[in-house]
């Protein structure tokens, strides 16, 4: 289950894996796009699935943002799950129209301290890593801009490419294919530091002092699952990310492996709705 719209970079994680998950498991792997609610919807119907290993939810950033953000949620996001597998983590990738008059973070932010809320910003939906990654660059950069949500990273690039939105902290792998066409211009990446595999691209840190948003993607199961089936998903699914097929689509968007325990996922993510818990209260943040 992914619960964003075809084309952005869930997807094609997703797919990517739900591919070499079919090779290892002799059967075929479907990709069910569920989008909603800020990722509420198809993550609820992951919920209240059959524990049996045959429903999957690929999660994210929202995952860990979404009990702090909403108001209330369908299932405990706490309690209704089995951790699978942490897939890898990244940075966000903050792009621009080619044709665009932006060709730095600074000039960016020169804009918006000249025009307070003028400048729009997308994302795939409340709550999603381009949502927060922008929220607290307005933060930390003391400027005003208008936050501009989607129901996914398909019609929200759309609108940037059409010079409707002005930018959007996009996930490296959803922006990569633009990148390499020269459709969007890449500015700033939201890690800590730059990536090996955008070296032109400065972090948006050296700017902005302090700055970071990660994303990550990662692996669920209904709670109740058994033990041995989370293990032989954990295993398989381990391989496939581990695979140097899977490497090499994935590492040039800037994902870093991690493939590890169940626990893995488990600490990493209990660890970040602490972050943004906090960021959230501190900010004031809310779903719309």
């Amino acid at each position: 289950m992914v619960p964003f719209p075809p084309a952005g970079g869930t997807d094609i994680i997703a797919r990517a894996l739900g591919a070499g998950m079919s090779q290892e498991l002799g059967q075929p792997v479907v990709i069910d796009n569920k989008p909603g609610a800020g990722t509420i919807i198809g993550t609820d119907a992951v919920a209240k699935s059959r524990p049996d290993g045959y429903t999957l939810l690929v999660a994210t950033f929202a995952h860990a943002v979404n009990p702090s953000i909403q108001p209330s949620l369908p299932y405990a996001w706490d309690k209704a799950f089995a951790p699978v597998i942490l897939i890898g983590r990244g940075p966000n990738v903050l792009v621009v129209p080619a044709d665009g008059p932006y060709q730095s973070v600074a000039d960016v932010i020169t804009a918006a301290r000249a025009n307070p809320g003028k400048l729009t910003y997308a994302s795939f939906g409340n709550g999603t890593s381009a949502h927060l990654a922008g929220e607290m660059f307005t933060n930390l950069a003391n400027v005003e801009m208008t936050h501009v949500p989607y129901k996914g990273f398909g019609p929200a690039m759309t609108d940037v490419l059409g010079g409707r939105v002005d930018m959007i902290f996009g996930t490296a792998a959803g922006v990569a294919g633009f990148v390499s066409n020269r459709k969007v211009r890449p500015i700033g990446l939201t890690s800590a530091q730059r990536s090996p595999s955008l070296p032109d691209v400065p972090a948006i840190a050296e700017t902005v002092p302090g700055y970071r948003v990660e994303s990550w993607y990662g692996i669920y199961a209904p709670a109740g699952t058994p033990p041995d089936v989370i293990a032989k998903l954990n295993a398989t699914i381990g391989k496939v990310a581990r695979a140097n097929e899977f490497r090499k689509r994935v590492e040039p968007e800037g994902l870093v492996i991690s493939a590890g325990a169940p626990a893995e996922l488990d600490e990493y993510v209990r660890a970040e709705e602490a972050l943004w818990r906090k960021i959230v209260q501190e900010n004031k943040i809310r779903p719309d």
